[in-house]
């Protein structure tokens, strides 16, 4: 009896096997179905697609004076009029009518010094010279008045009438008269000195620029104490630094060994890191005749032929020295590739572009010749990346691994 129990206890495994069966062959069905796919797609890149590693240029965009440029040097702009503006006195500022980047005219007042005690001198300058008129004036008549009894007293004592001794008097008297005018007038000269003098320390007050030119930096403020010397405590010697605008040369050093490729007056074309989009038309201005032994170069000084409001001084700049004059036509960029990136096919030309990590198959239209470039009128844009001496593999879809140097 406890056996047939103990049989009914026992688990029927028949369904268990029969279940895990089942699992094992979807298991299979279901590999079978994603996995061979997979694994065709991945023999089909490997066999019939396979990577391939090129190397990379980038469509740009160039000028065709690169075809005529005999040398090529780096300099910054210059301004060859440049000015601290500074006071002839001592004083402190109470008036600033400029700041940086502010347009002077020759002659234009900057700033005004406080200057009470030099007007004051002025006006007592004045008032001594008035005062020197109006001596003047008095000896005048006092001269006239003894030049008339003078001539009277001559003409009695010629007569007989009077005695020599008055007329002696009237004489010593006309005598003083017309010195004292002298001295008048003397005096005159004197104070119309004195006043001007006065009127110089007065225009000392006002700083006054020396030539047309724009305000480089502000190097005082109002309220600062201005020392010709600048060596008082806190004391500044410069106001404003200016520079004349129209006398910005670029300043470029070239190589002794290079300096027959250059003489005065050579086209030049300039090219500013700020303007990169822009090239300015320039020529030789002058050759400083003396080289810098440290660097075994000699300073260049080229002119701009074109004025630009944004070329401003220190900027860099690099300079082409060219065999000819650039034309109209020929101050256009044009957009240029490498010579080895185009493939010709059957008269046709193309080129391998780069998008992410594979290449496609463009037609290009191509132009002149620009040195070891060619023109690209059509097919890609300047900053496209295409393949550089594309190897035979490598076709439309193609994935790429760009070599590494």
């Amino acid at each position: 009896m406890i056996n047939k129990d103990l049989a009914k206890l026992t688990i029927d495994k028949s369904n268990v096997k029969y279940y895990h069966s089942t699992r094992k062959k979807l298991f299979f069905k279901i590999l079978a179905f994603i996995g061979i796919p997979i694994l065709g797609l991945i023999l089909y890149l490997l066999i019939f697609n396979p990577v391939v590693e090129v190397e990379v240029t980038t469509v740009s965009k160039v000028y065709p004076s690169q075809m005529f440029t005999l040398l090529n040097a780096s300099g910054y702009v210059v301004a060859q009029r440049k000015a601290s503006v500074a006071s002839k006195i001592t004083g402190q500022i109470e008036w600033l009518g400029v700041e940086e980047g502010s347009q002077v005219k020759k002659g234009q007042i900057i700033a005004r010094l406080e200057g009470k005690d030099a007007r004051a001198a002025r006006e007592q300058a004045k008032a001594n010279l008035d005062n020197a008129i109006s001596n003047l004036k008095i000896a005048k008549v006092e001269m006239n008045d003894a030049l008339l009894h003078y001539n009277r007293q001559k003409e009695l004592v010629s007569h007989g009438i009077v005695p020599q001794s008055e007329f002696d008097i009237a004489e010593a008297r006309y005598k003083r008269a017309k010195a004292a005018v002298s001295a008048a007038e003397s005096s005159i000269h004197a104070y119309k000195a004195a006043l001007r003098s006065a009127d110089v320390a007065v225009n000392y007050t006002y700083i006054r620029a020396p030539f047309d030119a724009v305000v480089l930096t502000k190097d005082a403020d109002i309220g600062d104490i201005i020392t010709p010397l600048g060596a008082a405590a806190n004391a500044k010697a410069a106001v404003v630094t200016i520079a004349d605008m129209d006398s910005l040369l670029v300043e470029a050093d070239v190589s002794e060994s290079n300096l027959q490729k250059v003489k005065v007056d050579q086209p030049c074309e300039i090219q500013l890191d700020a303007l990169p989009e822009t090239r300015f038309r320039g020529k030789v201005h002058m050759i400083v005749p003396t080289a810098d032994r440290s660097k075994a170069s000699v300073m260049i000084k080229v002119k701009f032929l074109d004025r630009d409001k944004r070329v401003l001084p220190e900027m860099s700049a690099k300079v082409a020295f060219l065999e000819r004059p650039v034309t109209e036509e020929e101050q256009k960029p044009k957009t240029a590739v490498n010579t080895e990136t185009v493939v010709t096919y059957n008269s046709s030309k193309f080129a391998f572009l780069i998008k992410d990590n594979h290449v496609t198959k463009v037609p290009l239209t191509t132009g002149t010749q620009i040195g070891d470039m060619v023109e690209v009128l059509d097919g890609v844009k300047p900053g496209d990346k295409v393949v550089i001496n594309p190897p035979r593999t490598l076709k439309d879809g193609s994935r790429i691994k760009i070599e590494e140097k």
